[in-house]
């Protein structure tokens, strides 16, 4: 089956250029000049992937990726950008881009990308059927993207959910930041960065904020553990 990817971008040029690339390799795509038109593409349609401009004529990239999340947590989003500052993207992992690639790009590239984050989507639909992951007081929805500890339901971005996820899998067993990095944000580790340790302590905050039980441990020099007690 064809996928079908919603390019969402106002550069007539790169949107075309995009676009007839894909069609070159079997894609289906439609193009969003705005990001109020992209909106109503997804309210009436589903795609399989979202290439997605960060500056966009009317609202922000952000914008629009955090109400993509509202209506489909689970599609890939690739980010496009001129900035490529790590707080740049921070600020696009906080609403749930999935992935970054900063302008000019190569088209081989994008699409290497793409083809990652549709087999990741693939492979994570395949596991994710009614499996929850449970520790202690502490149980993760797959399929229906939702934490709940000791009864109550924790709102967590995309990635704090996928950094959840990633711990819950390895409960018990030490994660590097090398780890967390290959394997939630699929980036090298730049040791001069400090996102891992921020995006922890959201969760942190989130997780174990107001339980005598804390679940997500420092293993100082090593990395960290989910873990009851």
């Amino acid at each position: 089956m064809e996928k079908e990817v919603l390019i969402v971008e106002d550069e007539d040029k790169v949107a075309s250029f995009i676009k007839k690339g894909l069609n070159t390799q079997g894609y289906v795509s439609t193009i969003a000049a705005t990001g109020r038109e992209a909106l109503d593409f997804i309210a009436d349609r589903n795609f399989d992937l979202i290439i997605l401009d960060i500056g966009l004529p009317d609202i922000t990239g952000l914008e629009v990726c955090s109400k993509i999340r509202e209506k489909n947590p689970g599609v890939p989003v690739l980010m496009l950008t001129a900035l490529g500052s790590m707080s740049d993207k921070l600020s696009g992992y906080e609403v749930g881009t999935d992935d970054y690639l900063v302008k000019p790009f190569d088209f081989m590239e994008l699409l290497v990308r793409m083809k990652a984050l549709l087999k990741r989507s693939h492979d994570h639909s395949r596991l994710i059927e009614d499996v929850l992951l449970k520790e202690a007081d502490l149980e993760l929805n797959l399929s229906k993207k939702i934490a709940v500890r000791s009864g109550k339901e924790i709102t967590l971005t995309a990635k704090e959910f996928s950094l959840l996820e990633y711990f819950m899998r390895n409960r018990g067993r030490v994660v590097s930041k090398l780890d967390i990095a290959e394997n939630v944000w699929d980036i090298d580790f730049d040791t001069g960065t400090n996102f891992i340790e921020v995006y922890v302590n959201y969760l942190r905050n989130k997780i174990d904020k107001g339980f005598n039980n804390k679940l997500i441990h420092t293993i100082f020099g090593m990395g960290y553990m989910l873990k009851n007690r």
